[in-house]
């Protein structure tokens, strides 16, 4: 094999290289996108649709109760306690409800949250509506504040009818960039002031 074989081999080598790297690359890039498509479309995983819904106003089902439950976890690195006034409550489909969620920062500093939510079972999901949720919002607390937010929901009248409990999962994760954004303002603050 001659040199210039053996340069073209490389050629080649290093352009496929290239090439599968930067596909890994938009592969990973797009993994998410495409996994909330695929989850809002066969309703794996409970996630939910975010925007803030209206209240259908339906005929209510008096025929049958449905069981919700309420469930809030802390996610690690946040020192916040999440809890919820009611943590089983039974509605009509068709009906509408609100339960109050309380959000506790335990530290003595600022620090930013938020909520993530999931439905179980999955095809419950499809007829969950939120109309008024704090769910995947920013929320600030200061040292040692206490706030409290509802949750304004409505189960639609055509929930299949083997679906006679549903639960509700919260859990509740830091916000990492307003922590980075605020120790660069601070930063740029004291470089400033000097």
């Amino acid at each position: 094999m001659g040199n210039d074989d053996q340069r073209s081999a490389i050629r080649r080598t290093v352009w496929r290289s290239v090439a599968a790297l930067v596909g890994m690359f938009a592969f990973a890039f797009a993994l998410v996108p495409l996994y909330d498509v695929f989850c809002e479309v066969t309703g794996i995983n409970g996630k939910v649709e975010t925007s803030a819904q209206a209240l259908v106003n339906e005929e209510i089902d008096d025929s049958r109760y449905v069981t919700v439950q309420f469930i809030t976890r802390n996610g690690s690195g946040l020192p916040w306690r999440m809890d919820v006034e009611t943590r089983q409550i039974r509605v009509h489909p068709g009906q509408s409800a609100e339960v109050n969620f309380t959000f506790n920062n335990q530290s003595d500093g600022v620090s930013w949250g938020r909520a993530v939510p999931s439905v179980s079972p999955s095809s419950a999901t499809r007829h969950l509506r939120k109309v008024s949720c704090f769910c995947f919002d920013e929320q600030r607390l200061e040292a040692g504040e206490r706030l409290e937010l509802p949750l304004v929901f409505q189960l639609a009248r055509d929930l299949p009818e083997e679906v006679n409990s549903v639960t509700l999962v919260y859990t509740l994760y830091p916000v990492e960039t307003r922590k980075a954004q605020l120790q660069a303002g601070a930063k740029v603050l004291e470089g400033d002031e000097v």
